[in-house]
C-alpha cells in the first residue's frame, strides 16, 4: 500500500476515534493505569478496528503491541493529550504513523476538537487541511505575521513539555498539552521551537507523528542527547526538540543539554537528527 492508502486509512481510523470519543459518557478514569481516561480505551478500540482491518501491525499507547510482525506497524496515540480532553481544553488529537523497514513512511496528526489534519508522506511533504507546508528554513511563516527566519531564541515562542529547571532563554512559552500538535504547529509556522524538557522524555507513540510533519516540512529537528528519534525499540523514550531554523535548534539544544541528561547516557555531539 503507498501513502495515499495508508493515509485513507488513517482517515478512517480518525473518524472512528472521533465518533466513539462522542459517544463515551462522561470522562471516567479506568483504573486500569494511571491517567487513563475510558475514553483513551474507547478511542483505541476504533482505531485498532480500522487498521486490524487493513492489514496493519499496531503499537499503541492504551493496550500495547498487536501482529508485530507485519510488514506496517503503526504507531498510536488514539487521544494524544487527555488530560486536556477530560477537561475540555481544546488542544488534543489522535496521531498516527506507520512505520516500514525504510522507517517513518506516513503520518497522521488530526485535531479531534476541529477536525484540523496534518498529514505527511515520506518524501512527498507535508500538509495541513490540504495545504502543503512549505520547507521552514528561510520560508518559515507564522501565521499573520508573514515571512521569518527566526533565528535567536531570545525572540521566539516556544512550545513546552514540563517547566524546565529554570528559564532557558525564550521570549514567550506555552504549555499546551498535546505533543503530537504542538510539532505540528512548528511545522505550521504557529511556534518557533517546541522542547521536551520531561525528566524521562516521551514515548514514540506521543512524537513520532509529529515528527515526520515535521521532518517533511523541513523544520530543523534534534534529539536533546543526540539519540535517533526512531529509536530499535519503540517503547524507548526520546526527547524531541525542533525548531524554525538550524540556528535555533543550535541554541535550543546547548541550553536543554544544561540539565536532566538520562543516566548512563552521554551527549551526541550532533545538532539535528532525521526521524526517517
Amino acid at each position: 500500500m503507498d501513502g495515499n492508502g495508508i493515509l485513507a486509512v488513517f482517515d478512517r481510523a480518525a473518524a472512528a476515534v472521533a465518533e466513539a470519543v462522542s459517544r463515551v459518557d462522561g470522562w471516567k478514569m479506568t483504573g486500569n493505569r494511571e491517567g487513563q481516561y475510558s475514553f483513551d480505551v474507547a478511542a483505541d478500540e476504533a482505531a485498532r478496528k480500522v487498521l486490524a482491518e487493513a492489514g496493519f501491525g499496531v503499537f499503541s499507547e492504551e493496550s500495547g503491541s498487536h501482529d508485530p510482525g507485519r510488514d506496517l506497524l503503526v504507531v498510536l496515540d488514539p487521544v494524544d493529550g487527555s488530560s486536556n480532553a477530560a477537561r475540555g481544553l481544546p488542544w488534543y488529537s489522535t496521531s498516527m504513523c506507520a512505520v516500514d523497514s525504510g522507517g517513518l513512511l506516513a503520518a497522521l496528526v488530526q485535531n479531534l476538537v476541529n477536525g484540523k489534519a496534518y498529514r505527511a508522506i515520506r518524501g512527498r511533504g507535508a500538509t495541513v487541511d490540504g495545504r502543503q507546508l512549505a520547507p521552514a528554513s528561510g520560508e518559515h511563516r507564522r501565521r499573520g505575521s508573514g515571512p521569518t527566519s527566526q533565528q535567536f531564541l531570545g525572540e521566539a515562542t516556544v512550545g513546552l513539555t514540563h517547566l524546565p529547571p529554570r528559564h532557558l532563554g525564550w521570549g514567550q512559552y506555552r504549555v499546551l498539552g498535546s505533543i503530537a500538535l504542538d510539532l505540528c504547529a512548528v511545522a505550521e509556522g504557529v511556534l518557533d521551537a517546541y522542547i521536551d524538557c520531561t525528566p524521562g522524555g516521551h514515548a514514540t507513540w506521543d512524537y513520532l507523528g509529529g515528527a515526520l510533519v515535521c521532518a517533511e516540512a523541513g523544520v530543523a529537528m534534534g534529539e536533546a542527547w543526540g539519540r535517533p528519534l526512531l529509536p530499535d525499540a519503540l517503547s524507548e523514550t526520546r526527547s524531541p526538540v525542533v525548531a524554525a531554523t538550524p540556528p535555533l535548534l543550535a541554541e535550543i539544544l546547548a541550553q536543554r543539554r544544561t540539565f536532566g541528561a538520562p543516566a548512563g547516557e552521554g551527549i551526541g555531539a550532533g545538532g539535528s537528527a532525521s526521524p526517517v
